[in-house]
């Protein structure tokens, strides 16, 4: 059925804005303001720097103190965010966990899951992946050939995921798999196992390289790779809403255009206070495009806020991020100073290496593309 997009004006709250003065004095005193550091939340994995996070309670920020949350707002949430990722802050090692991976513990798990996962994610100990992505199958999660074979006490998981980031040093992957053959809806039959990342039985993991040469996705190989029947999540079979549930806060979060927002930042300090003008029509743009960005994010923040699930406008914030971070080390290399320093160039290229893999993160832009469409009617 096809639906209208709302995005609601929303302005943070004061709480939220007086937190952001905390967040930059934090980071103030734990990074170091000359060293590169990109804006990619999958830049930097650091579990001191984690762990100092969760002890100032910055991770789990939104869920129930009885798990040791802060039962803070998605506003507040949504200001730690955006500040740790404008300083280039490495929160790779718990960023997965924080975002997706806990509140899909929270919506679906048992309470033995919520006791034992949260406390540790949330003190910055525990760290997870996504297991959704396969060969030959693209964003159409649907596809899934990766399956789960009910056994005694279990199951036994045979198959492949890919593009699996952070699974060579995390601790566990929520895992889509199929638990019931393909039928005329290709939907059902689909469920979430969490994966021992650590149990090597059953289990191999192969880094991929991409061109900066870092190797944060992984291959993820399952032969008869056995899951306790303690570890499936949700319901046998009930997996495609749980998925789709969990995209939505996948793709909406201020991560999705602010990956090469430190190149901007590297750009205004390299031109100074007097821009040529291609540079500052090159600056406009980016600044005009990022506050609509900005603001629509801060909308499904809220939409969050009020328990909604945002799917579509989810979508759409992820489209439009990747096609701005995409675009932006593009017209900085254009309008860059011939003597722009060395923090700038290597910033610069970093991002270059990096750009392709933004598209790719969450789904591809052309399922996106689709996902907006039939939320539209228009297919």
């Amino acid at each position: 059925m096809a639906q209208a997009l709302v995005f609601d004006p929303v302005r943070l709250p004061p709480a939220a804005e007086a937190l952001r003065r905390e967040v930059r004095a934090f980071v103030a005193e734990h990074l170091d303001p000359d060293l590169l550091r990109n804006s990619d939340f999958g830049s930097g994995h650091d579990p001191a720097f984690s762990r100092a996070l969760g002890a100032r309670g910055w991770i789990g920020m939104t869920w129930p103190g009885k798990y040791g949350g802060g039962d803070r707002s998605f506003f507040e949430r949504y200001v730690v965010t955006e500040e740790l990722l404008a300083a280039g802050a490495p929160v790779e090692a718990h960023w997965i966990a924080d975002r997706q991976s806990g509140p899909v513990l929270l919506r679906y798990g048992t309470e033995a899951q919520r006791e034992f996962f949260l406390p540790r994610i949330i003190r910055g100990e525990c760290y997870f992946s996504i297991g959704m992505s396969e060969p030959d199958s693209g964003s159409d999660l649907a596809s899934v050939r990766t399956s789960a074979t009910k056994v005694d006490g279990g199951w036994v998981v045979n198959g492949t995921k890919l593009w699996t980031s952070g699974a060579h040093r995390n601790h566990y992957m929520i895992t889509l798999v199929r638990t019931e053959p393909v039928g005329e809806n290709r939907h059902a039959g689909l469920s979430q196992l969490i994966v021992d990342l650590k149990n090597p039985e059953g289990l191999t993991i192969r880094p991929i390289a991409n061109m900066a040469g870092d190797r944060d996705f992984n291959e993820v190989v399952f032969e008869d790779c056995f899951v306790p029947d303690e570890h499936v999540l949700g319901q046998p079979g009930n997996g495609w809403e749980q998925v789709t549930s969990e995209l939505g806060y996948e793709r909406s979060g201020p991560e999705r255009f602010l990956s090469s927002f430190r190149l901007l930042v590297e750009l205004i300090r390299a031109v100074g206070p007097d821009p040529e003008p291609a540079q500052a029509a090159a600056i406009g743009k980016l600044a005009g495009q990022l506050t609509t960005l900005r603001k629509i994010s801060i909308s499904v923040a809220g939409m969050l806020q009020s328990n909604r699930n945002p799917i579509v406008e989810a979508a759409l914030v992820k489209e439009l991020g990747n096609n701005f971070e995409k675009e932006l080390p593009e017209v900085v290399r254009l309008v860059a100073p011939a003597a722009a320093g060395r923090l700038f160039q290597r910033t610069l290229e970093d991002t270059l290496l990096h750009a392709p893999s933004f598209s790719l993160r969450g789904g591809t832009r052309e399922i996106l593309r689709g996902m907006i469409a039939r939320g539209l009617g228009l297919r």
